[in-house]
């Protein structure tokens, strides 16, 4: 019975995860409306809205005490510290690969992230791995090899950007906090930060909020939402699902974004993306196999007298 509750509970991480990625994904079609807003003052803007919107969900839920009592925790405080920062270090240097233009390296350190993920699952909570799970991470190195080819070596966005982000979900995955719990203080933390910034803009006149572009605010504020929910449904699926799981799921919002890209918005799709592509998502075949795999040998010895 623990078994099944076990596996019910994975995958319900798993859609939980899975939908945050899926986001994540097609975020850059809403971000894409804000191209004249500095990419800097959009990060600062996602986590002062993100912290608000996080705050009032809390309080509209009746956890405010729950809050209270994070904070008389030193040791879950100090883990929603760092991996605040960690969040924080990893949105920074993606908007900065943003400002500069190298989005093919930090989509190849989102590539990245899952084997980091899988690595600390392995190494540091002592994960089994079956092996279809070392085929597809084989396929998985693969793909990231050859982008890497491609590219003529990794730079350092894509390892920061991987690590961060692998980290991240490590340490939240290890934290004892509700999903929604462990995000508002999270972004709480950060808050004084991005409100001090924000007025500061707004007395120079360099402030992206402006009485004179309404839509422009209302997109501003509502990234708030659009930054918390995801992460929430992430913090959600990262509590459930083993980090060799979680290393996996990573790879569908890359993947999706790439869809975006070339689909949508008229980027090249070159052969090398379509090796990528592919190797990626026979990767990810082979870990959904494991499950009917697994339930066939339990059958089977079921069977056995």
């Amino acid at each position: 019975m623990g078994e099944v509750h076990e596996h019910r509970d994975e995958a319900l991480g798993a859609l939980y995860a899975g939908g945050a990625y899926a986001l994540w994904g097609v975020a850059p079609l809403y971000w894409a409306l804000l191209a004249d807003v500095s990419p800097f003052q959009i990060t600062t803007h996602r986590i002062l809205w993100g912290a608000l919107f996080a705050l009032g969900v809390t309080a509209a839920r009746g956890r405010m005490q729950s809050l209270r009592a994070i904070a008389a925790r030193p040791r879950v405080l100090a883990a929603l510290a760092a991996s605040s920062v960690l969040i924080a270090v990893n949105w920074t240097i993606y908007i900065w690969s943003v400002s500069t233009h190298q989005l093919v390296e930090s989509s190849l350190g989102y590539y990245l992230t899952p084997l980091v993920s899988m690595a600390l699952g392995v190494l540091l909570l002592r994960e089994k791995i079956s092996a279809l799970r070392v085929a597809a991470i084989a396929l998985a190195a693969v793909a990231v090899v050859m982008q890497g080819v491609e590219l003529g070596g990794l730079s350092w966005i894509a390892p920061s950007l991987a690590l961060s982000f692998g980290f991240y979900g490590f340490i939240r995955k290890m934290t004892p906090v509700d999903a929604l719990d462990g995000l508002t203080v999270e972004t709480i933390l950060m808050f004084p930060v991005t409100l001090g910034l924000i007025l500061y803009w707004t007395y120079t006149g360099v402030s992206a909020l402006s009485a004179a572009h309404p839509l422009r605010d209302a997109l501003l504020v509502a990234g708030g939402p659009v930054t918390a929910i995801p992460l929430a449904m992430f913090a959600a699926g990262a509590r459930r699902v083993r980090m060799t799981t979680l290393g996996f799921l990573q790879y569908i919002a890359p993947s999706i974004t790439l869809i975006v890209a070339t689909a949508l918005l008229g980027e090249p799709f070159t052969r090398i993306d379509a090796i990528t592509f592919g190797c990626v998502w026979s990767a990810l075949a082979l870990v959904a196999l494991e499950g009917p795999v697994l339930r066939l040998r339990l059958g089977r010895a079921a069977e056995r007298p």
